[in-house]
């Protein structure tokens, strides 16, 4: 582990932060190039473990992945017949969520492990899902081996997907190629970040496959090719969430360019809620500027949608003026860490004031001060630190190199922003 005094700022931000490429979209791609009717190239692909992980699990099992000699982010994957092989998800949930249905198409046994922390996140939903659509599958948890026949029956499977979306969209993504395609019904308390269900469906039907969602908690995916399709990632939107903030806590401004007019990452939702706590946010030939109030102020908000960017929120809540309610994020405690007692621990480290409810946290005005910040081996963990430490002197994250899971180089990053 990598300890990192966290840059304090001793003036408003005031930069220009260019993001690299979306990991949930980049992933997404992946899966569907490599089921594809040919060859698809991806341009600006974001290269960081989460996304290397994936590259190398589908050439584990015979998918072609050829990066361009001279651009690392543009790939070209090509599709070939699948078979057995070994796969690393390391901490990577869509790594995890996405492969099997993936890897139920491959004539032969894929095993998938990954490291220590990810035994205890959730993936027996989807590994019972595919059970029923008659796969082999033998473990419920991390290690677990698929042993396929190089086709899936498919057909139609009753789930509870409330602790992840990434249930949902991981038997989309692959169902076009099992015989009679998907049926998935959630039922069970609502599912979180539907916008990333949102994302899955508009990629599918991009790349030409038929999606029906026109029924609440249903999703039918009818069989046929995928299309080869090349495709433009953009720009990581819930990395920019930490940037952005920074506008936001240090009273500064921070732009970041090529912020799409449309998109389906639930990243994007960050502007609003920062101009909740008196920030400001304006958009010029496609360039994102926020600018941070004088003094930030607590909100009350409902983050079921946007779970991914609750420890950045509640970063800034724990230095703002006024109480804070974050709620509709319980499934937080089966992320990367829990996410919930996590941000509890680490606040009332540093003097903060934050208590668990049963769906959020409760965040009230205290003096902070100086300390270490655990990261616990989550990227979302690290950057909220390091959001703590532009306010607060003497804060230090104790594994600032987790962030690579996103973001490849985010401590230059984040002082080049600062003007370092």
């Amino acid at each position: 582990m990598t300890s990192w005094p966290a840059p304090t700022a001793t003036t408003p931000v005031s930069a220009t932060v260019t993001l690299p490429g979306s990991k949930s979209i980049t992933n997404r791609a992946l899966i569907l190039a490599a089921l594809a009717d040919g060859p698809s190239t991806l341009h600006g692909v974001l290269r960081s473990r989460d996304t290397d992980l994936m590259l190398a699990a589908l050439a584990a099992v015979g998918a072609g992945v050829d990066p361009d000699g001279t651009d690392p982010t543009t790939i070209t994957v090509t599709p070939g017949p699948l078979h057995g092989g070994d796969i690393d998800c390391g901490l990577a949930g869509t790594v995890m969520r996405f492969v099997p249905p993936f890897a139920a198409l491959a004539d032969g046994a894929v095993t998938v492990d990954g490291d220590e922390q990810m035994r205890a996140r959730p993936v027996d939903t989807i590994l019972r899902a595919l059970r029923e659509l008659g796969v082999v599958v033998d473990g419920d948890a991390l290690p677990f081996t698929i042993t396929g026949t190089g086709s899936v029956r498919g057909g139609a499977v009753t789930i509870d997907a409330s602790s992840s979306s990434q249930f949902v969209s991981g038997l989309l993504l692959s169902a076009a190629r099992f015989d009679d395609g998907i049926t998935v019904h959630h039922v069970g308390d609502p599912v979180p970040s539907q916008p990333h269900i949102d994302m899955t469906i508009e990629m599918l039907r991009t790349a030409g496959v038929v999606v029906d969602d026109g029924e609440a908690d249903r999703w039918r995916v009818a069989p046929g090719p995928i299309a080869a399709t090349d495709w433009r990632i953009e720009p990581d939107l819930s990395n920019a969430a930490a940037f952005l903030a920074a506008a936001a806590a240090t009273g500064g401004s921070v732009s970041v360019p090529l912020w799409p007019a449309h998109t389906t990452q639930p990243g994007a939702q960050i502007v609003g809620v920062l101009a909740q706590m008196g920030a400001t946010a304006s958009v010029d030939n496609g360039t994102l500027t926020v600018a941070g109030p004088d003094r930030l102020s607590g909100i009350a908000v409902d983050l079921r949608d946007i779970g991914e960017l609750t420890p950045t929120i509640a970063a800034l809540c724990a230095l703002a003026d006024s109480p804070s309610t974050l709620s509709g994020i319980a499934h937080l405690r089966g992320h990367e860490t829990d996410r919930l007692a996590a941000l509890t621990a680490e606040i009332t480290g540093l003097g903060g004031r934050c208590t668990e409810t049963a769906d959020g946290l409760r965040i009230d005005p205290a003096s902070l001060h100086g300390g270490t910040w655990h990261s616990y081996a989550d990227h979302r963990m690290a950057t909220a630190g390091a959001i703590v430490g532009l306010a607060v002197d003497g804060v230090e994250v104790d594994d600032i190199g987790c962030t690579s899971k996103t973001l490849p180089d985010f401590p230059a990053m984040w002082s080049a922003m600062l003007g370092g």
